[in-house]
């Protein structure tokens, strides 16, 4: 088994473990914000931190050298983690943590693993929908449940007027302002727009053909990790303006036949964009 195919299925263990102590250890009154980030609606629950706990623990009894970067906990070195072979685990143990927190089925657990600062592996655990997707670079996209495994492949010839777009709103009111704006030139271009509030299931909804493409300001490398690997692996696009990677500035993901025509509509309305 190759190095990036171990990874994925520590990624799969861990994910899945997290993901089962999230439902069964979730207060029945709702988890307790314990603090507040970029604003009063961007929060932290216990259990966000409890997550992140769970999961570097198991990844560091297995591979004790490794990095990690989490949403809660920062950049962790590890002792093996520069040079040749270096391993870097990003980890959102809660993507949708305010679904989460109002016991909403759309959130998940991502890890992804680089290796010398490319993400070679993730997976995507989604417990409340029984779903768990997986990627490695070269290898394809998988989703598994109950009822088994199948292969991911984005719609791959949508034009734009008929695309079903999910997008995704910051916590700031000055960005949330914006991206108001650009709404209203979207959507009367496209088939319509989905707002689940989670990146990660967006990333992975468009990988099964649930919706036709996505994009949102303001991402971490955390939320888009694991789910631009598996995008891309099902046939997908996932980057920023003009060829840029992915940024807090603009993510875009689509299937090939609708990208170039979803960028071409948002560039223009970037405040950044010559």
């Amino acid at each position: 088994m190759s190095l990036p195919e171990q990874l994925r299925d520590l990624a799969v263990a861990t994910a899945r473990e997290a993901g089962r102590m999230l439902v069964d250890k979730r207060p029945v009154t709702g988890p307790e914000v314990v603090q507040t980030k970029s604003s009063p609606t961007d929060v932290v629950t216990q259990m966000d931190r409890a997550a992140e706990a769970l999961i570097i623990e198991r990844i560091r009894a297995v591979r004790p050298g490794d990095a990690f970067l989490g949403e809660e906990g920062g950049v962790q070195e590890g002792g093996d983690a520069t040079g040749d072979g270096a391993v870097r685990w990003v980890i959102d143990p809660i993507d949708g943590t305010v679904n989460y927190l109002y016991d909403l089925p759309d959130w998940a657990v991502s890890i992804a693993a680089e290796v010398d600062g490319v993400t070679v592996a993730g997976a995507i655990d989604m417990p409340r929908r029984g779903e768990t997707y997986t990627a490695v670079r070269g290898g394809g996209a998988l989703l598994h449940t109950a009822a088994g495994t199948r292969e991911l492949r984005v719609n791959a010839e949508v034009p734009l007027e008929r695309a079903l777009v999910a997008t995704g709103f910051g916590y700031f009111t000055e960005r949330r302002a914006h991206q108001a704006q650009v709404l209203t030139h979207v959507l009367p271009a496209v088939r319509d727009i989905r707002r689940g509030g989670s990146c990660c299931v967006d990333l992975c909804s468009l990988a099964a053909g649930r919706v036709d493409a996505y994009y949102e300001r303001g991402v971490q490398a955390w939320d888009v990790a694991a789910g631009a690997l598996i995008v891309q692996e099902a046939g997908g696009r996932v980057e920023g303006l003009d060829g840029a990677p992915v940024s807090p500035e603009l993510a875009i993901a689509a299937g090939p036949g609708v990208f170039a025509a979803l960028h071409d509509l948002l560039a223009p309305l970037d405040p950044a964009h010559d």
